[in-house]
């Protein structure tokens, strides 16, 4: 990944209700893409959001490749683009401990036990 691609996701999630509409998708992640991700109408009606509102934080996600967008009748589906946050995670920890990162990193349970 480049460095300008990672500033820009990172500038993507970087705000309030950005980073809770990624959240709100990941949580409905599904591996076939086909299935998961959420229809613009439901994810405004869950976060409380104007359609005009959502939109332009959807078009900031997409933009930055956080999110890809599907038809579904009248509908536009959104899902989480886990291929770029895999990737952005493997750019920030790139040079962990010399790229020996499981001397180094811990899981999200050993940090919480910590």
């Amino acid at each position: 990944m480049k460095t300008t691609d990672a500033t820009e996701a990172f500038a993507a999630l970087a705000q309030d209700t950005r980073l809770e509409v990624f959240r709100l998708l990941v949580k409905a992640h599904d591996p076939d893409p086909a299935k998961g991700g959420l229809p613009a109408g439901e994810i405004a009606a869950r976060m409380g959001l104007a359609p005009a509102t959502l939109s332009f934080h959807l078009k900031e996600l997409a933009r930055a490749g956080l999110l890809a967008s599907r038809k579904d009748g009248r509908s536009i589906i959104y899902r989480a683009q886990f291929d770029k946050v895999a990737a952005l995670a493997a750019f920030l920890l790139e040079d962990c401990c010399e790229g020996r990162c499981g001397v180094c990193v811990s899981t999200p349970a050993e940090t919480e036990k910590a």
